[in-house]
Formats: C-alpha cells, structure tokens, sequence
C-alpha cells in the first residue's frame, strides 16, 4: 500500500512540474499582426462574401465611398453565392453591419430569416447561424423559440457526434441561455478527439477552423454555465502551440478565428499559457552582460495582472554546472512586459548558458543564451625560410592591427611562415577558435587563395607554405600578395580580418608539354576482329587422336558381325528413315565442324536439322509405343 501511495505521489509529482510549466516559446508579434492586418485588407477588396464579412470584423473602412461600394457589392454576391442559405444569409446580416450600411436588406429576405426559427432546423451547423443571425440584427428569441430549438439541439447532437457538429452546437447552446445547458456534459467527448502531433501540439481533425470552432464553443459553455475550464493547463500550452504554428494563414477567415482562439485561451487565467522568451538574438557582451526576457501573452500583450517575481538559475551549459541560482530580474517598462538582470557580478566566461526561469512559482521556462568573448593577438611572428632548411629563419614580429613595412619575398626554393597566438581577452588564455585562416590577395590579377591555419600542441596557429609546392594553385603567377589573417567565431563579438604583411611570390614556370596534335576529318574505321585461333597441334597426333575416337565405332561393326543385327522392329516409314537420316547429319556436321567450320556457321546449320531429326524421333518413339501395347493386349487375350 506504501509503494502504490509513493507511486502515485511521483505521478501527481510529475504532472505538476509539466503543468507548472504553462509557457509557449513564441506568440503573435507586430510583424504576425502585421501580415494578418493585409490578409483583412485583401479579403475586404475580395469577391467573396465570407472573406468580406471577416475581414470587417477586424478592420474600419472610414471611406463613404468605399463602404457605399461594399455595401452594394454584398448583396450581389449573396445572391451569386453558392453557400447554403443559412451561412451566407449570416454574412450578409453581419458584414451589412459591421460595415454600417445604410441600404436596408431587402424584406423578403428579412422576413425569411425571422421565420427560420419556427421551422424544423436540419443540422447543428444551421441552427447556430441561424441563432447568430437573429442576434446580428438586434432580433430577441423568445424564451418558448429557445426552448424548442434546445430541444432540437439535443436530438441532433444524440445523432452526430462529429467534431464539426459538436463545435456548431457548443457555440449555438451559449447564444440559447440554460436551455442550452445540457452540451456542457458533451465537451469532454470533444476533447478527447484531439489529435496530438509529436507530443508538442494539439489539434483536431480538420484544422484550424474546426480547432478554433471548438475550443472557442467548450471554453464559451464552461464559463457561461460556471463550469471547469474544458482543457488542463498542459492541453492549452499544446493547443496554443499548435495555432501559433498556423500563423501563416492566407485566408480571412483563418486569420479571424486564429485570433479568436487565442484571446479564447489567453481569457482564461488559470489554465492560459504565457509567453517568456529572450529579447534580441541571445547573445550579451562579457563586458556588460544583461539579461533581457519579454512576459507576454499569446497576442504579445502584457499580462493581467502582471507577474510578481521572476528569478532565473543560471547554469553552464558545456559541463551543467551551476552559475548562480536566483538571480532576479527587474520590470524595466511601464507595462510590465519586459525584465532584466544584470550578470555582471558573476564575470560569465565565454560559452552557452541555459536560463531556467521561474515566474510567480507557477511559470517555468528554459532559454539559451550565449556570453561573447574579445580575442586578442598576443604575438604574431611571419618569417621566410628555406625549404631544405639549410639557412636560418627570418622571423619578424608583427602587433596587431599595424602592417609589416617591409616586403617579404619568397621563390620556388622557400617557405612562408607565420604564427599567432590568440588569447581571451578578460583572462589572456589561449583561446581555439573555428575559423583561423591566412588570405593571400594578389591585387593586379584580383585572385586569391585561402589555407587554414592549424593549431598545435601550444595552442598556437601556425601556416606553412611551401612556394615551389604551391605554385600550381597560383598558376605560377608571380607577384605581390597581401597577407591576410582571418579570426572568427560564433562567440566572439571582435572577429577580424587583419591585413599584416605583403609577399613577393616568385614561382618557376612549371616545363610546357607538347600539345597534342588535333586530327581533323573522319577517324580510320574499326573493324572487329575475333581472336586468332590457337595452332593447331601436329598431324601425328590428330591422326591418333581420331583414330582413337574411331575404334569405338569400328568396334560397333565387328561385333555386329559376329552377333547378327535385330532388324525386325525397323519399318521403312518416313518418320524413321528420317530419324536416321537428321541422326547422320548431326553426325556429320560435327564431322564437318571439326574440319573447318566455325562454332557460329555450325550452329545455324544445326538447327533446323536438330528441330526436324526431333519431330521424326518423336513419332517413332509413339508408333513403337502403340506397336509395344497392341502386343501386350494380343498376348492377354490369347492366353
């Protein structure tokens, strides 16, 4: 009983660090919003009534003339739509008012619409627009109408189930008072249906309209009829992951109910998700090191009510040891948006550091960021020496950023030299860096060829270029080059390029070949030839050779002579005298074949005395067959 109170403890344990989590890593941004505000603006130039009805729900048009010209352009495409009736009667009612028309809509179709309720509503979809449509032109149902479409509700929803008809019917029952009250025992059979991508998002099927649909209808029934939220803390960080990954969206209507969804989730204080992330690109300077995080909402706006306290542990990221624990940061603006903490009693070195912040004990969040260091060029030596170093090394010091005023010069039998030791600024350490590179720049001929430095076991780098060696990737080109050394990193805030000397190259021109000589005009042609055939062995010993393969035969007859031949069996049919006339010309052949024919002529001759000695075999084999069996039956029946 112990072990299952234990277990079930680091259980409860373990659910709540991933719900105290409740953050995002990203939310709408002025650029998002930005972009969403042009998909507003095209879809209200658009031909299409839906487009036209969503984008004035989120932008003014303060121009007469423009809303003259909508107006009237709404009520051709309602008659030109091929929406169902319900769906664009509802866009008409609601563009008409959002764009504050002063054309009345026409009777026919106003008495339609206040009649709709009265008859039998066919799907969840057509009872919510009819609801919203009543609502948009300022209509009130009565309390015995609301009844009876609730009613009408609650036998569709017993028949479909579907995520779209439950989505259409959570959202009509908040328009239908308590009467409505019986979807809320339905929200959960919604949610479970929700799909999760790569344990990070959650969505349903059909995307973000159907998403929205529903987590707009469940939160709107749990706080009209004083319900629990209708997703965990930990579904609404997957939710709202899932809907900031489709901030792209092209479409009016998508850009709508994105929005929707997420003030729907941000509206809700206990379980909504907060933004934390680094402001700028992550990376401070080890000379004034401040950390800097932005607290959010999902539409990047400040919280309400603001957090209290936000503390950061700070940990190296290279080896997971701890930096400082607690650091707190301070609000520095007015809205309580963004904090700060200045790091630099605690002198970070150069490297990755992961964040892990806490805010008001219930929000966590882990952020990388990266301390830049200054490299500094303790010495830099450039010399000549000879390739077989039979002379000494004429070595020159070089500071940093300053130039050589001398011209070095170096010929096919010698090297160019050159070491520098990089050091960290803050502790004059060696430092490796990942790019160390010596530039060799011919300015007349604007060419140029980079080698890597490497470095050694000192920590220092070092080029070693041998000129005779080299010349090819100079083309032999002889000249002046400029040095240059090249430092970079991702963590350093200083890297350079440092133009510290000039070389005159001397390359020996390497021996020209003889150019081959062009044949112009048609090339002799090749003629295939077979293999020139072996020679042959002596004469004395093909004569032996047949003789040998000749007893066998001559026995044959000798003993046919002495023992009689059984010619009984043989008739003078065609098909045997055949058989035997193709079985000699096999024979033949061969004999032929062995004389002077080659194996390709022997085969086409063979072939079609094989097919025909085959067809001859095969009736004499049936008719002695047929000959066999008609004695055996003679014999039966005389005896």
């Amino acid at each position: 009983m112990f072990k299952l109170a234990l277990t079930l403890l680091c259980v409860l344990c373990a659910l709540a660090s991933t719900w105290s989590a409740r953050t995002v890593d990203s939310h709408l941004g002025p650029k998002d919003l930005t972009r969403l505000q042009k998909v507003f603006v095209d879809g209200l130039s658009s031909n299409d009534l839906q487009a036209i009805f969503f984008a004035s729900q989120n932008i003014e048009t303060t121009d007469a003339a423009t809303k003259e010209t909508l107006c009237k352009k709404i009520l051709t495409l309602h008659e030109e739509s091929k929406l169902n009736n319900f769906e664009k009667d509802y866009y008409l009612v609601g563009a008409n008012r959002n764009l504050r028309c002063t054309t009345k809509l026409p009777e026919s179709l106003l008495s339609k619409i206040y009649s709709s309720l009265d008859s039998q509503l066919g799907t969840t979809q057509e009872i919510y627009y009819r609801i919203v449509t009543h609502k948009a032109l300022g209509v009130q149902i009565s309390e015995a109408a609301q009844t009876k479409v609730a009613k009408r509700l609650q036998e569709l929803l017993k028949t479909d189930d579907s995520l779209s008809g439950l989505g259409y019917g959570f959202n009509a029952a908040i328009e239908l008072g308590q009467s409505g009250s019986f979807v809320a025992n339905r929200i959960e059979d919604a949610i479970v249906q929700a799909d999760e991508v790569d344990g990070k998002l959650l969505q349903f099927e059909g995307g973000l309209s159907i998403t929205a649909l529903i987590l707009n209808g469940a939160f709107g029934v749990a706080k009209t009829y004083n319900k629990p939220a209708p997703v965990t803390a930990e579904q609404a960080v997957k939710f709202a992951n899932y809907l900031l990954s489709r901030r792209s969206v092209q479409t009016a209507k998508g850009a709508h109910v994105l929005i929707e969804a997420l003030k729907t989730i941000s509206g809700n204080e206990k379980i909504a998700p907060i933004c934390i992330q680094l402001i700028g690109n992550g990376q401070l300077e080890a000379q004034s090191p401040t950390l800097n995080v932005a607290v959010v909402d999902l539409l990047g706006k400040p919280l309400s009510p603001a957090v209290q306290s936000i503390n950061a542990k700070i940990l190296v990221k290279k080896d997971n040891s701890v930096l400082a624990e607690k650091v707190q940061l301070a609000s520095k603006s007015s809205d309580k948006t963004t904090y700060a903490a200045d790091l630099s009693s605690l002198k970070p070195a150069r490297g990755i550091y992961q964040v892990e912040l806490n805010a008001n004990g219930v929000y966590t969040q882990k952020l990388q960021l990266k301390v830049l260091g200054r490299v500094k060029v303790q010495s830099l030596e450039v010399g000549i020496a000879e390739s077989d170093a039979s002379a000494a090394t004429r070595k020159q010091s070089v500071s940093f950023p300053s130039k050589l005023k001398d011209t070095l010069s170096a010929d096919s039998t010698q090297k160019l030299l050159l070491k520098a030791v990089l050091i960290d600024e803050s502790n004059s350490k060696p430092i490796t860096v990942h790019q160390a590179f010596v530039r060799l720049y011919n300015k007349e001929t604007d060419k140029e060829i980079i080698f890597v430095a490497e470095q050694d076991s000192s920590k220092a780098y070092k080029f070693d270029m041998d000129v005779g060696n080299q010349g090819k990737n100079f083309n032999y080109q002889s000249g002046v080059y400029n040095i240059y050394l090249t430092v970079g990193d991702a963590s350093l805030s200083n890297s350079f390029e440092w133009l510290l000397a000039d070389v005159q190259l001397k390359f020996n021109q390497p021996d020209k070949d003889p150019k081959p000589s062009v044949v112009r005009g048609a090339l002799p042609e090749i003629v295939h030839q077979f293999r020139v055939p072996d020679k042959r062995p002596p004469r004395i010993v093909s004569d032996i050779f047949t003789g040998l393969c000749i007893t066998p035969l001559v026995l044959l007859f000798v003993f046919w002579g002495k023992l009689g031949i059984n010619v009984s069996n043989l008739s003078l049919s065609p098909s045997t005298i055949g058989f035997h006339v193709g079985f000699g010309g096999i024979l033949a052949l061969f004999f032929v074949f062995w004389l002077q024919l080659n194996m390709f002529q022997t085969l086409r001759l063979l072939i079609p005395i094989a097919v025909f000695t085959f067809l001859c075999g095969n009736r004499v084999l049936r008719r002695l067959y047929a000959q066999r069996t008609s004695n055996i039956k003679n014999a039966a029946g005389t005896s």
